[in-house]
This record gives C-alpha cells, structure tokens and sequence, in this order.
C-alpha cells in the first residue's frame, strides 16, 4: 500500500533532482540566471556559480538520510537568499523581456517559494503529523506541475 511515508520519498527524491539540475544548468547556462540578477549584486557571475554549487551539494545530500536535515535547511536558507532574484524579475521588464515572460508570469513565480520552503521543512522531519503530511504532499503536486512547465 503506498503511505504518506512512501510519498514523502518520492518527494525527497523527485525534489533532489530538481536541484541537482537546476544546479547544473548554473554552470552550462549562466547567463539564464544572470538576467534575474538584481543590478545591486556585485560579484553575479560567482553568485550564479556558487548558488548552483549549493543547489548540486544540497540536492545530493538530501538523498541520503543521515544529511538530509541539513541539506533541507540548507536548501530553505537557499531559497531565501535567491528570492530577490523572482523579486527583481517581478520588477524588472528588462529581466521579463530576456526571459520571456511576462509581469503576470513573473508574479506567478513569486508565491512558490512557500510550498518549495514548506516542502523542505517538511523533508527535515523524521516524522510530522499526518496533517503537515497532507498538506506537503497536495503543495508538491502544482509545484512539481509548475516548474516542470518551465
């Protein structure tokens, strides 16, 4: 029978990869993530390097169940730092423009850092109500669907 439990692995695993290749598509892509980069940020290129660094390690490290408490918070802290990125994206039509978006679709992508914060949280418990469970698992289905459409 497949559990809470069974869909929490698939998530850790799922989410993993997720980063492991976000990560990687900052050093064979760099210039997609240098167009979100806020113009106050000195030192981008390194940023966009040593963000997809941390995305890599922390999607490996999550895998494994003695450090994916601290990948997952590795990965919460991550998030946070890179979320002036969607803010300037948001604001900035030159960011929107060189990616193709729209300010709509801009804002679109600002809410999701919360299900993809509460997932990790969610992935640094080695147990949580069937509730949090719950509502970890239905946040990961339109995460997964959005940011697979990408």
């Amino acid at each position: 029978m497949f559990t809470l439990n069974h869909f929490k692995n698939l998530t850790i695993y799922v989410m993993s990869l997720l980063y492991i290749i976000v990560g990687i598509k900052h050093f064979t892509d760099p210039v997609f993530f240098l167009k979100i980069m806020p113009s106050y940020l000195a030192y981008q290129l390194e940023l966009v390097y040593l963000s997809g660094f941390f995305e890599i390690l922390f999607g490996v490290l999550l895998i494994f169940k003695v450090t994916r408490f601290y990948a997952a918070w590795g990965i919460i802290l991550l998030l946070i730092a890179v979320f002036p990125a969607n803010i300037y994206l948001f604001f900035s039509e030159i960011a929107q423009e060189s990616l193709g978006i729209s300010k709509n679709q801009a804002l679109i992508r600002l809410p999701f850092q919360i299900p993809l914060i509460v997932i990790a949280y969610w992935h640094t418990l080695e147990s949580s109500s069937k509730r949090f469970s719950i509502i970890c698992c239905v946040l990961f289905i339109p995460t997964i669907i959005y940011f697979s459409s990408l």
